[in-house]
C-alpha cells in the first residue's frame, strides 16, 4: 500500500516526451504529403501520367469484377433477379 510513483517529476518532462513523438509524426506526415504532391503536381510526361491512370483504372476494374463474380457465386438467384429486373427497365426505356 505504500507504493511510490516514480514517473516524470515535472510537467516539462511529460511535454517533452509527447512533443518528441508528435514532432516525429508530423515530420513523417510532411514527408508523405511532399512525396504525394511531387507525384501529383511534379513535371512528368503526359504519356507517363496516362499510363499510370490506365493502370489504376485497370486495377480498379479488376477488383470490381472479382467482387461482382464473388457476389454472383455466393447468391446466384439474387443476381439473376437483379439482372432480369434491370433488363426489363432498360427494355421499357428503349421501347419508349
Amino acid at each position: 500500500m505504500t507504493e511510490t510513483y516514480t514517473g516524470p517529476t515535472s510537467p516539462e518532462d511529460i511535454e517533452d516526451e509527447v512533443e518528441l513523438e508528435s514532432a516525429r509524426l508530423e515530420r513523417e506526415a510532411d514527408a508523405i504529403l511532399a512525396e504525394g504532391e511531387a507525384r501529383a503536381f511534379g513535371p512528368r510526361p503526359i504519356h507517363e501520367a496516362v499510363r499510370e491512370d490506365a493502370l489504376a483504372a485497370r486495377e480498379w476494374s479488376r477488383a470490381r469484377a472479382e467482387r461482382l463474380r464473388r457476389a454472383v457465386e455466393d447468391e446466384p438467384i439474387k443476381a439473376t433477379l437483379y439482372a432480369l429486373g434491370l433488363g426489363v427497365v432498360i427494355g421499357m426505356l428503349i421501347a419508349r
